[in-house]
Parts: structure tokens; sequence; C-alpha cells
């Protein structure tokens, strides 16, 4: 089969092509489709008109001046491609128009592709929309988008049980919806070792907590008062903070570390290069994943999550939307109802002073991340859904 997927935005800086789109073009290509990705780089401009090949995927980068011109070059490029579906990925902005477009086309015989859609985040009310900041009109345009995309296309991909839930309220026929939950991308290998990793960052002997995060997924203050908890019980351990907020989070969680008198026991490595995950990783003894029940939370499937399960993190988590099928209560790590801080606490004490308990549970979550959500395997549910009538 050829196949076209088409993007909102390029490879970087943003995830959702490089960590879901990508890994699944490059496992498609494995199963002996011939797959094209064309995307606008509007977010990273130095790709713009760049065209390679990955792993026997065609990697093309549309040309992103003027903007207004985006769609129409992706449908140009799409119909070029001759393909016999087209995987759009995300139903908002220049991916939804695509859509669009190449669906009105079909209705007057311009072109014969099937069509398929892909969300792995909710976008109108309760989603992205409350989160960026947008004016109305794109608010509500996003909306209308994200409503028509699900409900006018041959197949619906989801990421989340809960954007599946939503798919079928919004009308998609529930044989075109199939959940197709992100999987494990490996992280690069890196030079930094769990000794070199804790030598940097001043840790040495201290039992380590890892926070691995962007911040919007929790309430910071509800988060502090966890670690407050946790650090009076353990004089000897330190938290570990990797990764920045959308708008400025991690200073209002310093401020607040600052304020409950333990701020010089956080060791704040910031936004990291992919490459010193794996010795940052090395260097925690157990990490927590914070994750408010939200819309926004439900909806998504967290690749963060995943990243440390994979590496065989001992988490405690959250129990709430994706969180709950990635964590398997004591076996691939621990969960803990929302908002439940005091049992929060008390669980990653629990695993902070267990090095049998966090062995097992790293070691069953390192191994079910790898049998159960490779790229591989989940590339199967996405030919069944290309299969649907």
């Amino acid at each position: 089969m050829r196949i076209a997927l088409v993007g909102p935005f390029g490879l970087k800086p943003k995830g959702t092509m490089a960590v879901r789109a990508l890994p699944l073009a490059r496992a498609l290509r494995a199963r002996g489709h011939a797959v094209t990705m064309i995307l606008p780089p509007w977010s990273y401009p130095s790709d713009a008109g760049r065209a390679y090949d990955d792993a026997g995927v065609r990697i093309e980068n549309v040309a992103i001046a003027p903007r207004a011109f985006i769609p129409s070059r992706l449908v140009a490029r799409v119909r070029a491609c001759q393909p016999d579906l087209v995987h759009i990925f995300k139903p908002k902005a220049y991916a939804g128009l695509t859509q669009w477009l190449l669906w009105q086309m079909r209705r007057v015989g311009l072109q014969n592709a099937r069509i398929a859609l892909d969300t792995d985040d909710w976008e109108g009310a309760g989603g992205w929309n409350d989160r960026e900041k947008y004016s109305a009109a794109q608010k509500k345009f996003f909306a209308w988008q994200e409503r028509w995309g699900l409900t006018h296309a041959d197949a619906v991909t989801v990421a989340s049980r809960a954007l599946e839930t939503l798919a079928w309220s919004l009308g998609a026929p529930r044989a075109r919806v199939v959940y197709v939950p992100n999987g494990v991308n490996p992280l690069p290998a890196s030079d930094l070792s769990r000794a070199a990793a804790r030598a940097q960052y001043g840790l040495q002997d201290a039992r380590v907590i890892l926070l691995y995060t962007r911040f919007f997924e929790f309430d910071c203050a509800r988060v502090v008062d966890i670690l407050t908890r946790v650090l009076a019980e353990l004089p000897d351990a330190k938290l570990l903070l990797v990764g920045k907020g959308l708008f400025g989070e991690e200073k209002q969680f310093l401020e607040m570390a600052a304020a409950r008198g333990w701020r010089e026991r956080v060791a704040d490595a910031g936004w990291v290069e992919p490459e010193q995950l794996r010795g940052l990783f090395a260097a925690a003894d157990a990490a927590l994943y914070p994750f408010d029940d939200t819309l926004i939370n439900r909806a998504k499937c967290p690749v963060k999550l995943i990243d440390l399960l994979a590496a065989g993190v001992p988490v405690v988590g959250e129990a709430v939307g994706q969180v709950r099928e990635y964590i398997q209560n004591n076996e691939t790590g621990i969960l803990v109802e929302p908002r439940a801080s005091e049992a929060f606490a008390r669980n990653l004490i629990l695993l902070l002073q267990d090095a049998t308990l966090r062995a097992r549970l790293g070691a069953q979550a390192a191994a079910t991340m790898a049998r159960d959500y490779n790229w591989a395997r989940l590339a199967e549910r996405v030919e069944e859904a290309y299969a649907t009538r």
C-alpha cells in the first residue's frame, strides 16, 4: 500500500510527528508499505524544502513562505505521491485544512485515496484550547476542525481510551475508531553513567527522586506538598528535576520549594537533550508521575511516562487516563488515586526505602513496555484501521 502521512508541523521541536508518526511510519515501511511523510516545518524553518529518507521512509518538508500557501502545498505533495491512503496527524491547523481539502476533492472525483485521521490530544474546550494563548477565533476554528475531522474520516486512530470515547460521542462510527496508544521510542545512547550524573548534579549517595515533566499536567502546589512530606521523612533524599514548563512553571515550583525550606535539595537539570536522559534516569532511585484528573490529561498518552517505564525507572503515578493502562499496580509501578497526596507520599517513601521492590517494578515495567508497546506491534493495529469500511 502507498501511504502518505501528513502533519500539522515538522519533526522539531514539537513531539507528535517525531515520537508518534515517524516511528509508526518506520514500522509500516518495515511491513512492506511505501510511506511518505509530508510536513510543514513552520516551527523549525531551517527544514523547509528539505527531503530525505529515514529507514526507507520518504520525508518531505514543504516550503513555508508564504504560510497561506502551506495547505495547497501539502495537498499537491500528497497528490504527487498517488497514495492509496492518507493518514492525517491531528485534526487542527494545516493538517486539518489538508484533510478538509482532500475530502472535498474526493467528493468531486479529483482524488480517490482513503483518509484516516490520528488524534493524540483533545484540542477543544477542556483541552489545548484552554492552555494555548489562542485568539477567540482560533479556538472556535480549532474546535470546529476537531469535530469535523473526527466525523469525516474513513478511519480514526486515537492515542487514548478517553479520545476513543470522545470520538464516539461526536458521531464517529465505533467500527472506524481504533485505539493505538503511543509506543516505546528507545532513548539515545548516553556517555553519562549513574555515578557521573550523580556527581554532576551533586546527588552522590542521596536517595534520588526524579520528576521528569513539562509541569502543565499538575498543580505545582500539590506536588510541592507531596515532596515536602517525603523529604521530611527521608533526610537523605533529594529531587532531580528534569524538564521545563510551557510558560515558566518551573520557576514557580522552585519558589514554592524555597518557601518550604528544601530548595537546596533540588538538582535542577532543566530541559536536556535526549542524549542525556538515559544517564539522568539511571541516576534516579524512583520517579513520581503526578497527573491531575482533567480532560486534557485523560485524553493524552504521556510519552514521558513511557520513557520512564521503558527505561526501568520505578514510578509512583496517579490513576488518571492512560497512566492506568501503562502502570499495573504493584506489577509495573505503583498507582495512587488522584489527589490523594498523603497516599502518594507514603508510597513514594515506601519505594525509596525498598531496593528489592524498586528492582522488581523497574524490571517488569521495562519488559512489559518492550513486549506490549513496541511500534511493530502497534503498526498491526494501524493496518486494521486502514482496512475498516
